[in-house]
């Protein structure tokens, strides 16, 4: 079983480079099976189609940024100092699973609707999590409704996710101190809508 699972993920490891160069579209499972050097038969021991081992990458990539999430927060006792969390965390997993993220921003519309629901919602968990920590920085306000909560949330990952446009890990900024420049922009401007 533990053999099956390793190989599953290293299926699942080539097909994303794939799907980030080519496109989920364009990338057969004839593709995935020579670049993964095993015959396509043998692949299907381990796939059924290539819908599946999207949905593989994509659940595996959002268990992982779910795994331990809500008990690290809990640990943290300061509103900031959270929210400096999640996007430390953020920029961690991002980077050094670029292209599982990437693969999520842009493929996850592929994905047949009974695997889609599931990856949605777990997307929204984190957006869940995410927003109660914005709102507990914000005082929990009743006045900041739910809608701006849900706006703030989207700028905040917007900043983190796009960075793979520009961002090169092995470059001057290390994620470390990328994941410190987005705090303090996104907490300074945080104060300044609490005013």
């Amino acid at each position: 079983m533990e053999n099956k699972l390793k190989k599953s993920l290293k299926i699942g490891k080539t097909a994303v480079k794939l799907f980030n160069r080519k496109g989920y579209l364009q990338t057969t499972m004839e593709d995935i099976a020579a670049a993964a050097k095993m015959s396509k038969g043998a692949m299907y021991y381990y796939f059924s189609s290539k819908d599946e081992i999207l949905y593989f990458v994509l659940s595996d990539y959002m268990d992982l940024i779910l795994h331990d999430l809500e008990s690290g927060l809990q640990k943290i006792k300061e509103a900031s100092s959270r929210i400096e969390f999640i996007i430390s965390r953020h920029i961690d997993l991002y980077t050094t699973n670029l292209a599982e993220a990437k693969t999520l921003l842009h493929e996850v519309h592929c994905l047949p609707h009974k695997y889609y629901r599931t990856i949605a919602a777990k997307e929204r968990e984190y957006y869940r999590i995410i927003g109660n920590a914005i709102a507990e920085f914000l005082g929990g306000q009743t006045s900041i409704n739910k809608a701006k909560i849900t706006s703030l949330t989207f700028l905040l990952l917007g900043m983190c996710n796009w960075i793979y446009w520009w961002y090169d890990p092995k470059g001057d900024v290390s994620s470390e101190e990328l994941s410190e420049i987005i705090s303090a922009v996104f907490l300074k401007g945080l104060n300044e809508f609490r005013g």
